[in-house]
């Protein structure tokens, strides 16, 4: 069994030596920078710690592993367009490093490489390897386009938020535990319920980057703290704060997301402070423990490795209770 330390350095070691052409240099350059930047590398390790629970680690599944961090990365590099965010990871974003063209041109090359190192997989696991991950990438563009359509709703209901994040962000945790245990070894029956439990992972992951993204400190988390409030989106925090609020708060909060021409301190302040009266925090909170207990409760049924399950619930543990 690999720890988590190991796996993260092989990662990090395979994704330095992508085979990027040097020239035109505007095109390769920003997928080198952007990967270089770090990120917690949550997917890939997803990939390689459900394969081991059922085996030891092989060199032979880390270029699929690598080719869901890459995918995911391609669609950072066009959501930063579209959000018109301009850091990613503490860093200028690549539309604002470089240009914007060129940051859509760079992401689409991201995206021919994540089918690259995807196809490495064993032959025999191919066929369904590539029907999942043609399957979960459309999943993941549907997730985006609902997102930036929500921009322009009044409204929209509980329901249709958690669809939108799980399509635009769980799905690609569920992939991630189903790419692994099919490489692992776990029959099929396995490899949807490890599925369901990456999904789940996902759903809780994106509630707590909601939180983090207006309570969390820049610092350590990357980007620009109140982006979803500056961007008017309808996270999950500001529509609990509509359901809730009384007719003066919700005209309140009204008025700040139609705001345009306005500070972007005053406009995360007064809708933070809003979200602090109404208690939001704490009904995010609990919201996002009841998918994380799930997903336990899920992995706990799965015939697994007792040592490679303690170094999964470890890592997916440890990542529950980051501040950033």
């Amino acid at each position: 069994m690999e720890s988590i330390v190991t796996l993260r350095k092989s990662i990090d070691i395979r994704l330095a030596q992508l085979e990027l052409k040097a020239q035109p240099k505007n095109l390769y350059e920003p997928i080198s920078y952007l990967l270089a930047l770090g990120g917690k590398r949550f997917r890939p390790l997803l990939v390689l710690l459900t394969a081991q629970l059922r085996g030891t680690f092989s060199s032979q599944i880390l270029d699929p592993a690598i080719a869901v961090e890459v995918f995911h990365n391609f669609t950072l590099m066009h959501d930063d367009i579209m959000d018109t965010a301009p850091l990613r990871r503490g860093q200028p974003a690549v539309h604002e490093k470089w240009n914007q063209n060129t940051a859509i041109l760079s992401g689409d090359a991201m995206f021919v490489k994540a089918y690259q190192l995807i196809t490495k997989i064993s032959p025999g696991h191919l066929p369904l390897a590539m029907e999942r991950f043609n399957e979960t990438a459309l999943q993941v563009c549907e997730g985006q386009q609902l997102d930036m359509d929500f921009e322009e709703f009044l409204e929209v209901s509980q329901t249709d938020y958690l669809e939108m994040i799980r399509l635009k962000t769980a799905v690609l945790l569920g992939f991630s535990m189903e790419l692994g245990g099919l490489m692992g070894g776990f029959d099929r029956k396995d490899q949807q319920q490890l599925y369901e439990v990456g999904e789940n992972l996902g759903l809780g992951f994106q509630l707590m980057d909601d939180l983090l993204d207006v309570y969390g400190d820049q610092q350590k988390i990357g980007k620009q703290v109140g982006g979803d409030i500056i961007a008017n989106k309808k996270t999950f925090l500001m529509i609990n704060a509509l359901d809730l609020a009384g007719t003066d708060v919700r005209r309140q909060l009204n008025v700040w997301i139609s705001i345009r021409d306005v500070d972007p301190k005053e406009k995360v302040a007064a809708v933070k402070n809003i979200y602090d009266r109404l208690k939001i925090p704490d009904l995010v909170k609990i919201k996002m423990n009841t998918y994380f207990d799930e997903a336990f409760r899920l992995l706990e049924i799965i015939d697994c490795n007792k040592e490679g399950l303690k170094i999964f619930n470890n890592f997916a543990r440890g990542l529950i209770v980051r501040e950033g």
